[in-house]
């Protein structure tokens, strides 16, 4: 092992004799000085709202929210993203462009601040890596928009359907906020979070899935299937298949088979095929959910229950599971 000499003899003999909180406030002051701004306050989203996304308040004039450059990722994209999804997701080829320069070179330069492990009992500075929330706003508006515009694919749709609910939630929470602030009232914080959970469920219901629970109730009834703890019972496939997008289309389920090769195109496992409809198909597609959920609510059998759809969808044969 190399001697050390002269001046880092001294500054290793000194580190020796230091305590363990002494250094530790060193290490504190080293970090302030490569990271410049430190955090006010923190907290997650995962207690109030079940996805693991931090979020800070930073120590400067302005008080700047800010969201971890993970936790962007997590609550716009899904609850299993990385660190670096954020940046995968903006910089592919369709979303960049309807993104534009301005918003991707903010992704390309995220805050760099300082903050610590929660709960650790003598926590270090960490660098940490975020964005201004306002950031995420931006994302979603020209999400939206481009996807107005029909600049985005159908494997979009539910990001798409999820920044138009932050979008909203946001809206809503903040004119709420605004209001109560020039009439002086002062909310507490278990108030903000519950307005906002109660914003984020009433956006959501706007972009439910497309199949009415209604439907899968009388199919379960009329075929006399259990629920399963999880999903739902493999037959629902088949029943979907042959009595909704088949009979969309006089040409032996046209629609049905259009919509799957758009998925096996443009989407990804676990997308659902009604994602990749067209504007057009989407609406045959809900007349005739409530035409079969009319037929099921009303045959009190499963035989009767086939009998109609046999005749719904010209004659085909009663399905046998």
């Amino acid at each position: 092992m190399t001697e050390l000499k002269g001046k880092a003899k001294g500054g290793a003999a000194r580190a020796l004799a230091l305590t363990s909180e002494a250094r530790t406030e060193i290490a504190k002051k080293g970090a302030a000085t490569r990271w410049g701004t430190g955090v006010a306050h923190q907290g997650n989203f995962k207690e109030a709202f079940g996805i693991d996304v931090e979020c800070y308040v930073l120590n400067d004039s302005q008080k700047t929210a800010v969201i971890g450059q993970r936790g962007m990722a997590v609550a716009l994209l899904n609850s299993d993203s990385s660190g670096t999804a954020l940046s995968r997701f903006v910089h592919g080829k369709t979303i960049s462009k309807a993104l534009g320069a301005n918003l991707l070179k903010k992704v390309d330069n995220p805050l760099i601040f300082k903050g610590s492990d929660p709960g650790a009992k003598l926590p270090l500075p960490r660098k940490i890596h975020g964005y201004e929330v306002g950031l995420l706003i931006d994302i979603c508006q020209a999400l939206v928009a481009a996807n107005a515009r029909g600049d985005l694919l159908p494997r979009h749709a539910k990001i798409v359907a999820q920044a138009q609910i932050i979008l909203g939630a946001s809206a809503k929470a903040g004119i709420q906020g605004l209001v109560y602030a020039l009439a002086g009232y002062d909310r507490t914080k278990e108030e903000v979070i519950a307005a906002y959970k109660m914003y984020v469920a009433e956006e959501a219901r706007e972009y439910e899935k497309e199949f009415s629970p209604e439907l899968y109730e009388q199919w379960y009834r009329l075929y006399g299937l259990v629920k399963p703890e999880r999903g739902r019972p493999w037959e629902f496939k088949y029943l979907t298949i042959d009595h909704i997008y088949k009979p969309l289309a006089k040409s032996a389920g046209k629609v049905f088979s259009l919509a799957k090769a758009s998925k096996q195109e443009n989407g990804e496992k676990g997308d659902k095929i009604h994602m990749f409809l067209s504007e057009i198909g989407v609406k045959a597609l809900r007349t005739q959910v409530g035409k079969i959920m009319g037929i099921a609510s009303v045959s009190r059998s499963r035989e009767e229950y086939e009998r109609h759809i046999a005749e719904q969808i010209h004659g085909q044969r009663s399905l046998n599971l």
